[in-house]
């Protein structure tokens, strides 16, 4: 029967058989994981969920914490749980494998947690900075827009003016 190999997740599909791959679950991602590491990942998640309000999804081969934009997220790997935080600041502890600068604002920080015991203080800190960070740069995003917004209307106002004034010297 014809049929074709998944480009993502390698499976084979039959010729006319539903799929889709990228719905994927957090109870798939974390299926294999040692003793250990789950009671690692149930750790972690505990901590995240007392943040307050979010939204926890699976995504191809992570887990997502997001309230209007991901703040952290973990892959499930054979030995170890990366975690990856986003931080408007750059952190250096034993912890932090990498940081490297994700945009204007956030610097992401990836981490690898083995053991249950491992998620705590300076880590669960971390994770809540990146889940308030949100309201920081709203709050600071608020008076520049305003302000981007009022030099947008000035702007061609003054650009008619300066076309017309051109025009009328030539």
């Amino acid at each position: 029967m014809a049929g074709h190999e998944c480009y993502h997740c390698k499976q084979w599909i039959e010729e006319g058989e539903p799929h889709d791959c990228w719905t994927t679950t957090e109870a798939a991602l974390t299926v294999d994981l040692s003793e250990d590491l789950r009671e690692a990942w149930e750790r972690l998640r505990e901590t995240a969920v007392e943040f307050g309000d979010q939204r926890i999804y699976a995504s191809l081969n992570s887990i997502m914490f997001s309230r209007k934009a991901c703040y952290f997220f973990v892959r499930p790997k054979r030995n170890v749980l990366e975690v990856c935080f986003f931080l408007a600041r750059t952190v250096r502890a034993p912890q932090v494998r990498r940081a490297v600068k994700s945009s204007k604002a956030k610097t992401a920080h990836l981490i690898h947690v083995k053991h249950r015991d491992e998620v705590e203080a300076p880590i669960t800190d971390w994770l809540r900075e990146a889940y308030e960070l949100q309201d920081v740069l709203a709050a600071k995003a608020a008076p520049e827009k305003a302000r981007a917004t009022r030099a947008r209307r000035k702007k061609p106002v003054k650009t008619a003016v300066r076309r017309r004034r051109r025009s009328t010297r030539r």
